[in-house]
C-alpha cells in the first residue's frame, strides 16, 4: 500500500488535503449565515415580520411560511447572479478548467456586484474608514468590487438592508395604525372602554389588505426595490 504524505488522507484511493476538508466543512457551516447576509433574504423576512405585527394576526402566517416565502423570493431576486455564478464559475470548475481558488474568486464577484448596487456610497465609505481601507476615487460598481475587500462590502450591505427593511416596515405600519386609531376613538366615544380595540380592528385590517390584493402588491414592490 503506497504511503500517504503527511497532511494528506486517502479517500477511495484519492489523497485529499486535511486543511481542504476542514475548510469545506467550515464553509458549509457558515453557509446559512452567508445566505442571510449576502442576499436579499434579510429585507424580505423583516418586511414580512413587520406586516404580520402591524396586522395583529399573531402567528398567522406562521414563521415557516414567512421563511419559505422569503427564500423563494430570494432565489427569484438572485437568479441573475446565480446564473452568472453557474456560467462563469461552476461550469468551468466542473470541467476542470479552473482551480478551486479561481472558482471561489469568480463565484463571489456576482454577489459583490449585487451587494454594491444595493448599498449606499456613504455606508461603504464609513466601513472603509473603520477598516482603514482607501475608498476608490471613481465610485461605481466595478471599481468598488475591484478595490474594496469583501469584509467591507458585506457589513455595508447588511446595514443598508436593515435600514431599508425598517423603512418598509414603517410604511406598512401606517395604514394599519390609522385603522387602530379610528377604531379606538370610536369605541371610546361610544363608551365601550372594556372592549379590546384590536378585536374590532382586525377584520377591518384584513378587509383592507385583501381588497388591495396586498400580497401581490407587497411582493412586486419588494422585488422592485432591488437593483
Amino acid at each position: 500500500m503506497p504511503q500517504v504524505p503527511e497532511g494528506l488522507i486517502n479517500i477511495n484511493g484519492d489523497s485529499v488535503q486535511v486543511l481542504e476538508i476542514i475548510f469545506m466543512m467550515t464553509f458549509f457551516t457558515i453557509l446559512p449565515s452567508l445566505v442571510v447576509m449576502m442576499t436579499s433574504f434579510t429585507r424580505y423576512i423583516i418586511s414580512f415580520s413587520f406586516l404580520r405585527t402591524a396586522m395583529g394576526t399573531q402567528q398567522t402566517p406562521p414563521n415557516i411560511v414567512l421563511v419559505g416565502l422569503a427564500l423563494f423570493l430570494t432565489f427569484f431576486t438572485m437568479s441573475p447572479a446565480l446564473s452568472q455564478i453557474q456560467t462563469e464559475a461552476y461550469e468551468p470548475y466542473v470541467a476542470e478548467e479552473i482551480s478551486q481558488e479561481e472558482f471561489f474568486r469568480r463565484a463571489v464577484i456576482p454577489l459583490e456586484e449585487f451587494m454594491v448596487r444595493n448599498s449606499k456610497e456613504n455606508t461603504i465609505a464609513m466601513f472603509c474608514d473603520l477598516a482603514g481601507v482607501d475608498m476608490p476615487e471613481v465610485v461605481n460598481t466595478e471599481t468598488i468590487v475591484a478595490e474594496v475587500p469583501l469584509r467591507v462590502i458585506v457589513p455595508s450591505f447588511a446595514v443598508c438592508e436593515l435600514q431599508k427593511a425598517f423603512t418598509i416596515g414603517l410604511l406598512l405600519y401606517i395604514p394599519f395604525m390609522l385603522i387602530d386609531i379610528v377604531v379606538s376613538c370610536t369605541l371610546m366615544s361610544m363608551g365601550m372602554i372594556m372592549l379590546p380595540p384590536s378585536m374590532i380592528s382586525a377584520p377591518f385590517k384584513l378587509l383592507l389588505f385583501v381588497s388591495l390584493n396586498g400580497w401581490e402588491l407587497l411582493f412586486s414592490t419588494l422585488v422592485q426595490t432591488f437593483h
